[in-house]
């Protein structure tokens, strides 16, 4: 059940009312018995524990089946490969070798004598 929050149109008494969804809403205020407007409140969060609350709680058996069967040939893995313990597609490239140092510095005059 809500709590609804009130305000006196007369005297600015603000209260709260603990009532059922289909209760009919507060008319009068406990204060100087005039009339009274309901205020918009933010409400409570929500807070979700236990299972069944996130898409992969409701997974098929086959489902569980076949991620199982994908995740052991990775932990199995050995090889040096990547560290990150994924499938393999994320693997970085190895790196270039590096170039001889006379072709670098040659490079680098060719682009000083062009600007």
């Amino acid at each position: 059940m809500p709590t609804y929050e009130y305000r006196c149109k007369t005297c600015q008494h603000t209260f709260e009312q603990f009532q059922s969804i289909t209760a009919k809403p507060v008319r009068r205020c406990p204060e100087c018995g005039k009339g009274v407007e309901r205020l918009i409140g933010t409400g409570a969060g929500i807070i979700f524990r236990g299972s069944g609350f996130y898409c992969t709680d409701y997974r098929s058996d086959s489902y569980r089946e076949k991620a199982k069967g994908d995740k052991a040939p990775a932990a199995g893995d050995a090889g040096g490969g990547s560290k990150s313990g994924g499938d393999g597609a994320r693997e970085t490239p190895p790196a270039p070798a590096p170039a001889a140092k006379g072709a670098e510095k040659k490079s680098r005059k060719d682009a000083k004598g062009k600007e």
